[in-house]
């Protein structure tokens, strides 16, 4: 765009699209790549992609290639360049009082879609761009792909008539790209529901093989467990607010809670109890003396007797637990305690403790 709002003829028709890396963003970006549109695409870090932290977290086995991000790959696959954003800070207020509410767990997905095009609207203007562009499909997410939320997604973002959807273009009003003959709307397609067959018929016509399974999820905010641990921290600080750490140390671990006031957090193998060591700031850790076993986290502040019960419920879950007694090493910042115990007996961990 020249500095009167309108674009120089002589330059490439580009567009600004929204990348995850998934099967219908990449073909998005192919459906006008085949018109000979200029594009380049924008990923948003939340703090709450499974993918990113599952590959933290997990350790890759020997010999094995390193946790892809989907992505930085789609992007060097498609040849485009990817512009990486963290909206982390601002998206709290997204996930701490979403306007139009939760899906099924605490994804608050219509209010996250309007948001990120938001940005990505802030990011085209600044950049240059004519418009932008998503691979929604019309019909295929219950809470924010639907003919009755496309309206609300453009009108609350402020760009009504400038967010082409390629994939689903044909069953909705023309945008200004199309109208300016920017974007030939004859080669724009129909795709609607939830199958992924013509996406994958269109993937295999493009040769686009490599791609993440359809459908798989992105967000742990849509999982019914992380939601869970999610909404148990909110319940017992008695505030919706949180930090980055706190997301992070929700993804790994096997979380009890015996008490309102404290929570254990125990590792379940060497990779998490290495990712769970490095987040023991500010925190008590729990380890048995001379044994092989979790690492375990402490949040809150337990009375000595509470500690004691954390130590017996850690030592379950060790190399002693069928030991008559174990002595277990409790560490802070500035103390360092030691607890011989019986390891609890599986049935008496009660069910209600798991968060």
């Amino acid at each position: 765009m020249n500095e009167e709002g309108c674009r120089d003829a002589s330059q490439p028709v580009r567009g600004l699209g929204l990348l995850s890396g998934g099967l219908d963003s990449s073909l998005a970006v192919r459906v006008l790549q085949e018109q000979g549109i200029e594009v380049a695409c924008v990923n948003f870090h939340t703090g709450f992609c499974i993918q990113s932290h599952t590959g933290a977290i997990r350790n890759p086995k020997k010999g094995a290639e390193p946790a892809r991000h989907d992505a930085l790959h789609a992007a060097q696959s498609l040849g485009v360049k990817l512009h990486m954003v963290d909206i982390s800070k601002d998206y709290v207020r997204i996930v701490t009082d979403p306007k139009h509410g939760y899906g099924k767990n605490l994804n608050p997905c219509l209010d996250c879609k309007i948001f990120m095009v938001q940005k990505a609207w802030e990011l085209k203007e600044k950049l240059g761009f004519d418009f932008i562009f998503t691979g929604e499909v019309m019909g295929q997410r219950p809470m924010s792909q639907r003919k009755d939320t496309f309206p609300v997604i453009d009108r609350e973002a402020g760009v009504k008539g400038w967010l082409l959807r390629p994939l689903s273009a044909q069953y909705m009003p023309e945008t200004e790209p199309e109208k300016n003959g920017w974007v030939n709307r004859e080669k724009l397609k129909n795709f609607t529901g939830r199958s992924r067959k013509p996406q994958m018929a269109l993937a295999q016509e493009y040769n686009l093989t490599d791609y993440p399974t359809p459908a798989g999820g992105c967000c742990f905010l849509t999982d019914e467990n992380y939601s869970r641990k999610l909404q148990d921290l909110w319940n017992n600080r008695q505030t919706k607010e949180y930090s980055m750490e706190d997301i992070v140390l929700l993804k790994a671990g096997r979380h009890l809670r015996p008490a309102n006031n404290y929570k254990i957090i125990i590792g379940r193998d060497e990779s998490e109890n290495n990712f769970l060591s490095g987040l023991k700031a500010g925190r008590l850790t729990i380890r048995a003396k001379n044994l092989p076993g979790p690492f375990t986290l402490v949040e809150g502040e337990p009375n000595e007797e509470e500690l004691k019960l954390a130590c017996r419920i850690a030592a379950r879950y060790g190399k002693g637990k069928n030991h008559h007694e174990v002595t277990m090493v409790v560490e802070g910042k500035q103390t360092s305690q030691t607890f011989t115990i019986t390891p609890m007996p599986a049935h008496e961990i009660l069910k209600e403790w798991h968060v």
